[in-house]
């Protein structure tokens, strides 16, 4: 038997979607301030994802300039219909989320290359989907927060919309002015479905963290009213302990198998060494049975498992990703992602390896600085590189683990006063602190940091393999969002900064390797 396990894209995957096309599906999830926007990835058995592509790879879909962590690409939803993909989502550049701009982008392979975007005027708040009815007619479905200046009450909104200009059109109508459970609120994540004779409305409540659930309503009209399932919510783990092994299940998308049996996605978190969720909000399924004309998610338990028997389907298998990147090809494989938009081309391909051109900005800056980085996917990992710098003035460069601007790890060549050193700088709350450093003889390093749940050790090697080590026990609270705040998870990667002044200068960056590894 065939056995689909949980969470199907481990590390920070956060808000999926998912629309199935015959016998494919298709998944896209958050993204916030990392570049390029939107994953999509592509199964036919559930059981293996492989991503296919972005749904925003160019500047003029996607401006993140000066967004601040956690800001930026908000719960995308994806749906097919006549022939073309939708993609819609919410970008944000405020706090109270009222200067929004809500647009999606269309394409007839998921794969790409996507549309301009097409703007929707006039929708405010955030978590938009794309509903249509069963005459084609298409309609906006958002949720909107309070506003000083109009709307008192979170609630769930649709109105129908002109999908060549973007405009709204014709009465907007209120579905939804709260949960399903009293002082729970925060209504948003909706999605509409219509199955046999009710249309059903799926939300998400109680916000993104330890009381979030899903919860389900219908209606025999499209405009409601929509009558709460008194099971509400039909799936939280809120009752469970904190620290339970999955937590703060939420934002809920389903759909049906072309055997007609159905399935959904949703967005969960694995604590790591208590309260502690480094790898961010991961994207898990679970299976779904209808009862009473009512969804019921994992009806066996009432819980999201961590496995569960996979459907039947044609089985197939991908090949793994590689765990060692050589940077063979023309691009950069599509696990990397850049901080905000790229400004310039400080990335050189060099067949093999890869070279990072010294920017202005550091990581500590809300800015699009010289990086790269990868999600980190396991409590337990070793990511490693082989760097080649001569550094400059205030110029650095190495390997970092990063939360945000304000909260990581790096572990840098610099110069001090004539001669090169490697060091370990914590940056916590925007302070720096040097955690350990030893001089450099050689400007060809060797760079290896071991992730074993939150107890992170940095390895250095002027000779192949020959690693020393620089610093052990760091502590990994600090890349995670109960210390950090916001909505992301930990990514590893590589940077390169000229510290503020123009420079002309490379890192060069032979191969990275990403490895799971065994707790001890």
């Amino acid at each position: 038997m065939t056995v689909l396990k949980n969470p199907i894209l481990p590390g920070f995957y956060p808000d999926p979607s998912v629309c199935a096309v015959g016998g494919d599906f298709y998944l896209v999830t958050s993204t916030f301030e990392y570049f390029p926007g939107v994953p999509v990835f592509h199964s036919r058995d559930l059981v293996h994802w492989r991503q296919i592509g972005h749904c925003l790879t160019r500047p003029s879909q996607l401006n993140l300039d000066g967004v601040r962590p956690s800001q930026g690409i908000y719960a995308p939803t994806i749906r097919y219909h006549d022939g073309l993909f939708y993609m819609i989502t919410t970008l944000v550049a405020d706090p109270p989320y009222f200067g929004n701009v809500n647009f999606f982008v269309t394409a007839k392979d998921p794969a790409g290359p996507w549309s301009e975007p097409v703007v929707v005027r006039g929708a405010q708040g955030i978590d938009p989907t794309l509903f249509f009815d069963t005459d084609g007619t298409p309609y906006y479905l958002g949720n909107l927060r309070p506003d000083p200046k109009g709307a008192k009450l979170r609630h769930i909104w649709l109105q129908r919309v002109d999908l060549k200009t973007g405009e709204l059109l014709g009465q907007r109508h209120i579905l939804r002015t709260d949960g399903a459970v009293s002082g729970a609120g925060t209504p948003e994540g909706p999605h509409l479905y219509r199955v046999g004779a009710y249309y059903y409305l799926l939300i998400a409540e109680g916000g993104t963290s330890h009381h979030h659930a899903v919860s389900v309503f219908r209606s025999a009209s499209l405009f409601g009213p929509y009558e709460g399932n008194p099971r509400n919510p039909i799936l939280t783990h809120r009752n469970m302990r904190t620290p339970a092994p999955i937590n703060s299940t939420g934002h809920c998308d389903l759909f049906a198998l072309p055997d007609g049996q159905w399935w959904c996605v949703m967005l969960a978190s694995r604590p790591d060494g208590g309260d502690y969720r480094n790898l961010g909000r991961e994207t898990f399924a679970a299976p779904v049975i209808w009862e009473d004309q009512w969804p019921v998610i994992s009806p066996d338990s009432g819980r999201l498992e961590f496995s569960y028997p996979a459907p039947q389907l044609p089985q197939e298998d991908f090949l793994p990703q590689a765990a060692c990147d050589h940077f063979q090809g023309d691009a950069l494989e599509l696990c990397w992602n850049h901080l905000r938009t790229p400004e310039g081309d400080y990335v050189r391909m060099r067949h093999p390896g890869l070279a990072l051109r010294l920017k202005p900005e550091t990581l500590g800056q809300n800015a699009n600085p010289a990086f790269i980085g990868r999600r980190q996917q396991h409590f337990c990992c070793c990511v490693r590189t082989k760097m080649t710098f001569i550094p400059q003035n205030q110029e650095s460069a190495g390997l970092t683990l990063l939360m945000n601007s304000s909260y990581h790890l790096r572990m840098e060549c610099v110069l001090q006063g004539q001669s090169p050193v490697l060091r370990v700088v914590r940056r916590f709350a925007g302070e720096e602190q040097v955690l350990a450093q030893v001089p450099l003889d050689a400007f060809a390093v060797e760079l290896m940091a071991v992730i074993r749940y939150q107890r992170i050790a940095f390895y250095y090697a002027s000779v192949p393999e020959k690693w020393q080590c620089l610093c052990r026990d760091v502590d990994g609270t600090l890349l995670c969002k109960e210390t950090a705040g916001g909505y992301t998870g930990t990514y590893l990667g590589l940077f390169a900064s000229s510290g503020g002044q123009h420079s002309q200068n490379e890192a060069l960056f032979d191969w990275f390797e990403y490895q799971p590894i065994e707790a001890l």
